[in-house]
């Protein structure tokens, strides 16, 4: 017997060592593969306050795993195959996102690889137990550039408006322009770091994990979860308004510095009390008397039993770690592949004279060229003089979007100056050609009070003009797999529309100024036909 015991003893700890060995090698291949893709998101947790909380999201969702280590122990862990074709998914999204230089791509391909490999491990049974933690997880990705500004530049118009209905009930008089705030003597601006996402996305990852954790019915978890978004915008609101009342009192100094930053900590700690109140009144629902450790389990101490399952590496996950090895081999030779921004003549030397229209170049403050962060650019004035008003002329440059900075669109823009738009439709201009295709624009017109413009914008990307964001970002993947290339511009023309003027004239005053500048654009602007050497 002694020896049959230390044979079967022996086996295990055989068993555990092959384990262990596995799940060392599986970490080293996923950092091999992921680390470089994965590198912004870890600066964005430690250089962007919206994002902070990400780094304890991979530990909350460990502990969350281990709350269900009981349950976990009393499985046969025979592994899935199901778990080989998603780790072959996420590793061929991987593959995609590197080609393409987009960082998000290899940030989901990381989780849905790492999905894989744990139902390659523990099977269909297990992923059933811990699911909630594997996807409590998607809380540490960064949105998408692009879906992050356009939700900011949202949330900062709801802000700003709410923020002053807070000040005029306080009996101030107040004027609101877009996100600036006229207080007569002093003016705020609700610029992006007051948009409110800093509490947003935290509080959202605490109301996901508070849901999940409560003991109630599936209603009140979803109602939990979904009313953290209603109470961060009204809070952050609220917290504007009281800037700018406590501003109209005490001066400007109550909206700068450490106040400034006590204020908002204030304001995420309030909504934490907000949503622990709402968990407390909904916990009254269920007729039962509960205490704080009984309501959340969360104090509990699984241990193992002595029937417990033995862990072994199952032949799906043995397949699994194989497959990311040989990735973590191939991954060198595929990020060498740097991308190459074609040639181009710089803005600078863009003509000041197009046919009879003569232009002034203008320049862009600081701070929205730091936020725009594009590689060049020209804003200028262009007139045909004593004839027409004149039609600025905007357009921003960028060699590469891979690495989050890409064209804003100015329909995410213009409301955040004070402007409002009042239509928006598409205009196709005769006899303006890009790449021999006709020129379609985007057409909006806008108001401020009593001032009135019309506004052309287009995106010229690789030869293609393009007027649908979001089509913008499928091309952008798309030319950055099959060109390795992702430089592009957004084009903006703008005219004013005065009481002297009517619609018809500025349309024709924009048309005519398009087709010239189309025709100078190529050099600035490459077109699909220029070939990098790869």
């Amino acid at each position: 017997m002694p020896t049959t015991h230390t044979a079967v003893s022996n086996s295990k700890n055989r068993n555990l060592f092959i384990l262990v060995t596995l799940v060392a090698i599986t970490c080293l291949g996923l950092g091999l593969v992921f680390y470089n893709g994965l590198q912004p998101m870890f600066n964005a947790w430690f250089n962007k306050e919206e994002y902070s909380h990400g780094v304890l999201i991979p530990v909350i969702s460990a502990y969350l795993v281990w709350l269900k280590k009981e349950e976990l122990a009393s499985l046969p862990f025979s592994g899935s195959w199901l778990g080989v074709i998603i780790t072959l998914a996420g590793l061929f999204l991987f593959l995609m996102g590197e080609l393409s230089t987009l960082y998000i791509l290899v940030q989901y391909a990381f989780l849905l690889t790492l999905y894989g490999l744990v139902f390659a491990f523990i099977g269909w049974r297990g992923v059933k137990i811990i699911w909630v933690a594997l996807v409590f997880l998607l809380f540490m990705i960064p949105l998408p550039n692009f879906l992050y500004n356009n939700i900011s530049a949202a949330l900062q118009l709801i802000s700003s408006e709410l923020g002053v209905a807070v000040i005029r009930f306080c009996n101030i008089s107040v004027y609101l322009q877009g996100n600036v705030i006229d207080l007569g003597d002093y003016k705020l601006q609700v610029v992006e770091a007051c948009n409110g996402l800093r509490y947003l996305f935290p509080l959202m990852s605490l109301a996901f994990l508070c849901a999940y954790l409560f003991k109630a019915p599936l209603w009140q978890k979803a109602l939990i979860f979904l009313s953290s978004i209603p109470l961060t915008i009204l809070m952050n609101s609220f917290r504007i308004g009281v800037i700018g009342v406590l501003v109209e009192y005490w001066g400007v100094g109550m909206a700068e510095g450490f106040l400034h930053d006590f204020e908002g900590w204030l304001v995420f700690m309030a909504c934490m009390a907000v949503l622990l109140a709402e968990i407390a009144l909904l916990a009254r629902f269920t007729g039962a008397k509960r205490s704080f450790s009984e309501a959340f389990g969360i104090f509990t101490s699984p241990t193992l039993n002595e029937g417990a399952t033995q862990l072994h590496a199952s032949k799906p996950f043995i397949v699994s770690v194989a497959v990311l090895l040989i990735v973590a081999v191939l991954v060198p030779n595929i990020q060498t592949r740097a991308e190459l921004p074609p040639e181009r003549q710089e803005f600078s030397y863009f003509p000041m004279n197009l046919a009879q229209w003569q232009g002034q170049r203008t320049t862009m403050e600081q701070q929205f060229i730091d936020a725009l962060k594009f590689d060049d650019y020209i804003l200028a004035n262009y007139e045909i003089p004593d004839q027409v008003p004149p039609v600025n002329l905007y357009v921003a440059y960028y060699d590469s979007q891979r690495k989050g900075e890409s064209a804003h669109s100015p329909r995410s823009c213009i409301p955040g100056d004070g402007w409002q738009m009042k239509g928006f439709s598409q205009r196709a201009i005769e006899d303006a050609q890009v790449d021999g295709k006709t020129l379609r624009v985007n057409r909006v017109e806008i108001q401020k009070g009593e001032n009135r413009q019309l506004v052309y914008y287009w995106f010229q990307q690789r030869g293609r003009v393009i007027t649908n964001e979001y089509l913008v970002k499928w091309y952008l993947f798309w030319d950055a797999l099959t060109q390795n290339r992702t430089d592009g511009a957004m084009v903006r023309l703008t005219t004013y529309i005065d009481e002297d003027r009517d619609i018809k004239e500025a349309e024709a005053s924009l048309a005519e100024f398009a087709r010239l500048v189309v025709t100078q654009l190529n050099a600035y602007v490459p077109s699909a036909h220029v070939v990098n050497d790869i």
